[in-house]
Order: structure tokens, then sequence, then C-alpha cells
């Protein structure tokens, strides 16, 4: 590891900012891991469309239909062909606690940079707190590398920002990916701001969050690498210019990814969020491929429809071509 477990607030402050994409996995027609895709939609994001670091295995990229060892494996080609170039967090989440620990001991073996791990499930429980904060500190207890946390209402509750500002005086603790109101998140920068990074996945929000909350992390999901193409890169433009103080023309270039973001809304099916995704990195030239169950594929329609949208949205190709069909 590039830093001990009492530095990892330090080391995770000096390093897990700018902007982290989750990735989607991209699998063969036959539902393998397209190993090759996947190695060039990392190396793409990270040098042309200059991400700063990628989010592994989480549930864009449909780690609940992944073996163990599809997943450790996953980890292994993101380290390698990052190479560096970027961060890594690999979500380690699982309502097994045994598979966490292995997950989260095999990034650290392997050199990622942080892992994530999500809010478990917890059937039956309402007064969840102290179960929630043991369920951390034994994790952290068992490695050194940095941990985020992830709350969001797929857990069936969300932490509370008491929580884990409570939650972050553990010391491998270094930040949350906060899918929560923003009055949630906002107060939780405020109560403990110096102990963890509060991040969360809205791109439509990191402009605000920039400005009036002073982040400096894009925590995390596909629109750094469905906004943007190597010759259109308006979502780090905007969050330079912000970052900048140049408040006025980040807003305009914010603003002006309104039709793309359009696009992508009016025509992704609300039951089908991974395959739509896959199908929009397809048009843009990135390795996509299908879905795996429980997951759908889009219809032919869909695809229409999505096509139709991607055309007239006004995001700039430039020598990007499509694969899809």
């Amino acid at each position: 590891m590039k830093y001990t477990k009492r530095d990892a607030k330090t080391y995770a402050r000096a390093h897990m900012k700018g902007i982290w994409a989750a990735a989607l996995t991209p699998f063969t027609p036959d539902l393998a891991i397209d190993e090759a895709g996947f190695r060039r939609n990392l190396k793409h994001w990270t040098g042309d469309l200059s991400i700063d670091g990628v989010f592994v295995c989480g549930k864009q990229g449909e780690f609940f239909a992944m073996s163990v060892a599809e997943r450790k494996m996953t980890f292994e080609i993101a380290v390698d062909a990052i190479g560096g170039r970027a961060g890594t967090v690999m979500s380690c989440s699982d309502q097994n606690m045994d598979v966490v620990i292995d997950l989260a001991k095999h990034a650290q073996a392997i050199g990622a940079d942080f892992i994530v791990v999500h809010a478990p499930v917890l059937h039956f429980l309402k007064a969840q707190d102290d179960t929630l904060y043991e369920y951390y500190r034994a994790i952290s207890e068992q490695v050194d590398i940095g941990i985020a946390l992830w709350s969001h209402p797929d857990s069936g509750y969300l932490l509370s920002p008491e929580l884990c500002a409570r939650i972050a005086d553990i010391p491998n603790i270094v930040a949350i990916k906060y899918s929560v109101p923003r009055e949630m998140y906002a107060k939780l920068t405020r109560m403990a701001g110096d102990k963890i990074i509060v991040s969360t996945a809205s791109e439509e929000e990191w402009f605000d969050n920039i400005v009036e909350l002073n982040w400096r992390l894009y925590l995390c999901s596909t629109p750094p690498y469905l906004l943007q193409t190597k010759t259109d890169k308006r979502m780090c433009e905007y969050t330079d210019l912000a970052m900048r103080g140049e408040i006025d023309k980040a807003r305009i270039v914010r603003d002006s990814l309104n039709p793309v973001r359009e696009a992508i809304r009016r025509t992704r099916p609300l039951e089908k969020p991974q395959a739509h995704s896959k199908y929009w990195q397809e048009l843009l030239g990135q390795a996509g491929g299908p879905v795996r169950r429980p997951m759908l594929q889009l219809t032919e329609a869909e695809k229409a429809a999505t096509r139709a949208a991607f055309a007239a949205c006004g995001l700039n190709t430039g020598a990007a071509r499509s694969s899809a069909a």
C-alpha cells in the first residue's frame, strides 16, 4: 500500500479528488467478462477523458451478478490497465461479511487505492445504528486500506449524518458516497467534513456542490464517460472552471450539456439503467455489451429511440465510431 492505516485519511485528502467514474462491466455476447473491452474503456477514460479515478464492480458494474472470482479478476484488470494514471476504488459490497473482507484483502494486496462498502440490507431491524457502526468497525479492523462508506435507498434505509460522523472516527474510514437528499449530505459536510470526504453520484448537483459546499470529489457514476468524448470534455471543463472560481463561465458550460442529459433521461427505461448506459457506451465507440440477469436487455425499439436521441443531442464525438447495431 502507498500509505499506512494511520495515514489513510491524510492520503485520501491528497489523492481522492477530481472526477471519479463508476465503471460498467462489459460482457461479451456469451456473457463472459470482456477483458479486452474493459481495458480499452479504462485506458480511454483515464487517458482521453482525463478521469481522475475509477470505481470498479459497483451497482453500475453488476457486481450482484458476478462471482467472487470474477470480481477479483475485474479488480486486477483495473489496477493493471490503469497503471497508476488514476485512482482506483474497488467495491467490496456484499451481504456476506466474509466475502466483503475477502474482497477487501484482495484489493489491498493487488495495490488498489481504496475500497467502498455499501450499507447492507438489514432484515427485521429498525434501530440499526449500533449494528452498522460495528459492521464498519469490524471490517476496518481486518484491513489497512482506506474505506469509503456508501449509503443508498436500495439498502432499505439511509445512514443518518450523525451516524456517518460517528463511523468517520474510525481511522481508515476516508470517504462516503452519500446517495441521499441534498440536505443530508450538506449537513454531513458541515458536521464531519474534516474527518470524511463527502460526495454523491448526482452529476446534475456536482456544480452546485463545488460552488456551495467546496467539494473537490465527484464519487461517482457513469456521466464522466457518457457525457464526454475525447473531443468534447465539457464535464471536465466546467469542473475545472468552477474549482478555479470562474463560476459564470462554468455555469454556461454546465448548462450546455442539458440536451445530452435530457437525451439520456428521456430514452432510458426505468427498469433498464445498465442496459441503456451500455448501449450509449457503444454509440460512443466504447465496449458495452449485454447485461446479465436479473437485468433486462433493451428492445430494438428502445435502441432505435436511443440512437435518434444520441444523434441529436449535440455531443461532439469527433473520431469516435459506433459499434452499435
